[in-house]
């Protein structure tokens, strides 16, 4: 639920619904199903009628997606395969298979358009032995599905995630991917997740992050 000043703001709101969905949503206990088990309590059918179609066009883009990017490509037998690995089998290049896993400091997400200042950042952070930052193109083995990979690295792998955000970012596969791997692992966002802003911004800031103080 929502406090009672919460509520007082909503209530002065240009479009109130949409607040209250934006804060929500931003929730670590927010999710697609309890979304409609309130709707179903308050007895908005006609609003779960219009949802349905909607969500079931979303997963049937995702399981497409899903399968898309963990089909091994054609090949000759000779050429290693590239399906998708097992837990067991080594994710980034320092790993393991028979060991323990390869652990870091801080997961970086960003996009192509930002390496300049995300190359020159890594080198800061990275200037004493005892920090280690995940970077994707960097540190993880090609073959598997980014998307679990992703999720699975930032939950059980990293003890933070820093996520440089600008306005390239917003429209990027690389923020699809963050909002995704969040949502299947909310505990995530229970961890110090650091938003970092390096110039200028014309796109409201991302709702998931919007609670969290940023580094600007």
């Amino acid at each position: 639920g929502f406090t009672y000043l919460e509520i007082k703001n909503y209530d002065s709101s240009e479009n109130p619904t949409k607040k209250v969905l934006e804060n929500w949503q931003a929730r670590s206990t927010a999710t697609v199903g309890k979304l409609l088990s309130i709707l179903t309590k308050v007895e908005r059918n006609d609003i779960l009628e219009d949802l349905r179609p909607l969500i079931d066009e979303d997963v049937r883009k995702y399981c497409e997606k899903l399968k898309k990017t963990s089909e091994p490509p054609v090949q000759v037998p000779e050429v290693d395969s590239c399906v998708p690995r097992s837990p067991e089998c080594a994710l980034t290049r320092e790993d393991d298979p028979e060991g323990a896993p390869e652990l870091f400091d801080a997961f970086i997400c960003y996009c192509q358009s930002d390496f300049v200042f995300v190359h020159e950042m890594i080198q800061q952070l990275e200037q004493t032995e005892y920090r280690l930052l995940c970077v994707f193109d960097r540190d993880v083995l090609p073959g598997s599905c980014v998307w679990t990979i992703t999720s699975e690295l930032i939950e059980k792998r990293c003890k933070r995630m820093v996520v440089v955000i600008s306005d390239e970012y917003l429209d990027s596969e690389e923020c699809d991917q963050t909002k995704f791997a969040l949502s299947l692992c909310p505990g995530a966002r229970n961890k110090r997740l650091i938003p970092v802003v390096y110039k200028s911004m014309s796109k409201p800031f991302p709702s998931i992050l919007r609670f969290l103080t940023k580094c600007d």
